[in-house]
């Protein structure tokens, strides 16, 4: 009988240590997820940033569907400006002018070659920038681009795209984690977004993401 006991107490004493380390090692191994998911996260939504700005650049305006987008960047091209001499070249500057040429030239040059630099991206990641990474393309960023008046009266384009926790992080084996995340008193206090975003439909902010 005592040994019965002893055994029980035994096996009581490993719960409750199992019970006391998951409680400490569990926001810890959380906060690890979560920091390594957002890098991957806002590494792809920075790069969605800089596809739309190229694009608002061209068009006068954002756009608010990832195939044009991602069709954008593989296959449209954008002008940029060069100098045709070096300036301080006296004898190349004469020529030019006695010629009525500016020292300046127009090219074009493809999206997906020089948007990116000094990274570069292979059309493969182009096309995936709908995904959240991590989710195994089953959960898409949330996009929308539209105008909006100004105080001053003046009509600007905006954009918004935006990654919600609850769609990449794990809720199953952090569920109360993510639940303090979401909830916690700064983020309702501040009506601050749960989850990683740039840009803003309800005024024009310079696409500023809210993990900067």
């Amino acid at each position: 009988m005592k040994k019965i006991v002893q055994l029980i107490l035994a096996l009581v004493i490993v719960g409750l240590v199992y019970v006391i380390y998951d409680q400490i090692s569990t926001p810890i191994r959380f906060e690890n997820v979560k920091k390594a998911k957002e890098e991957a996260v806002i590494e792809r939504i920075k790069d969605i940033r800089t596809a739309e700005r190229a694009f608002k650049s061209k068009y006068q305006h954002f756009t608010g569907d990832f195939d044009t987008l991602i069709n954008f960047v593989l296959n449209d091209s954008i002008e940029g400006q060069r100098r045709i001499v070096d300036e301080d070249d006296s004898v190349a500057m004469a020529q030019l002018k006695k010629a009525g040429k500016k020292n300046i030239e127009t090219f074009t040059v493809a999206v997906i070659d020089t948007i990116f630099a000094p990274k570069k991206l292979s059309p493969d990641q182009v096309k995936n920038f709908r995904y959240i990474p991590g989710t195994n393309k089953q959960a898409e960023f949330t996009i929308a681009a539209g105008m909006v008046t100004t105080e001053s009266k003046v009509v600007v384009p905006v954009v918004e795209v935006k990654a919600p926790y609850v769609k990449f992080l794990d809720t199953v084996t952090f569920r109360q984690e993510v639940i303090n995340l979401i909830k916690a008193p700064e983020v309702v206090a501040y009506d601050k977004y749960p989850g990683i975003k740039f840009g803003s439909m309800e005024g024009a902010n310079n696409e500023a993401g809210n993990w900067e």
